[in-house]
């Protein structure tokens, strides 16, 4: 399974629910520019870093333009989850990934240290390839205080503030990177007139800005 654009940017709404500027991503992203065979971690246990590169080519994988293991995603996630997120959320995200982890033995038998990407791209589509009601209910779920939530809604909740964080701040570094800004959106550095009526068709690509 696999999520093309279009679709990962739809389910932008299942998020976080926090924000981060543009120039403190451009400024993380510039850090993680420089590929590395192997790097270390700051946010991420091993778990993590094992499967997070996983969920970063699942959501935004290879095709006729670059994916995000090309622009180091997995880096730029562990360095704006252990930069941005607040105390309470980096408790939330490892909590949220220890519940995968668990879920994950149950289901094959092994940790996510030994996990192969077609196993954790079958636990990714088990919880992001919902129905309508269903996503309602995530989203409903995730607007509640953690405190009301008990039992498997309590580890649901803690899984998805995982799931979503690498999947809002792997967009967010896609979109955000100088490669798709310049080579795949369509990039002016010297924009023309504003002209407020012209159709779509003549538009193209979008824009980055």
């Amino acid at each position: 399974m696999t999520m093309d654009r279009r679709k990962a940017i739809k389910g932008l709404g299942l998020s976080l629910g926090y924000v981060v500027s543009a120039p403190t991503a451009l400024r993380v992203l510039e850090a993680c520019s420089e590929k590395k065979e192997s790097w270390e971690s700051l946010f991420f246990n091993e778990s993590e870093k094992q499967v997070v590169p996983y969920l970063v080519d699942i959501i935004l994988p290879a095709t006729d333009t670059p994916g995000g293991l090309e622009l180091n995603l997995p880096q730029f996630i562990d360095m704006m989850c252990e930069d941005t997120l607040n105390e309470a959320d980096k408790v939330l995200v490892h909590g949220g990934s220890e519940v995968l982890e668990r879920r994950f033995e149950e289901k094959f038998g092994k940790g996510l240290i030994k996990a192969k990407k077609q196993e954790v791209s079958e636990i990714f589509s088990l919880y992001f390839d919902l129905e309508a009601e269903q996503e309602r209910k995530v989203k409903f779920m995730q607007d509640q205080p953690e405190e009301n939530l008990s039992g498997a809604d309590l580890e649901d909740y803690k899984l998805y503030k995982f799931l979503m964080a690498v999947r809002s701040l792997a967009l967010l570094g896609y979109f955000t990177s100088e490669k798709i800004g310049t080579e795949v959106l369509n990039f002016d550095p010297i924009p023309g007139g504003f002209q407020p009526c012209i159709p779509v068709s003549e538009v193209g690509n979008a824009w980055t800005i």
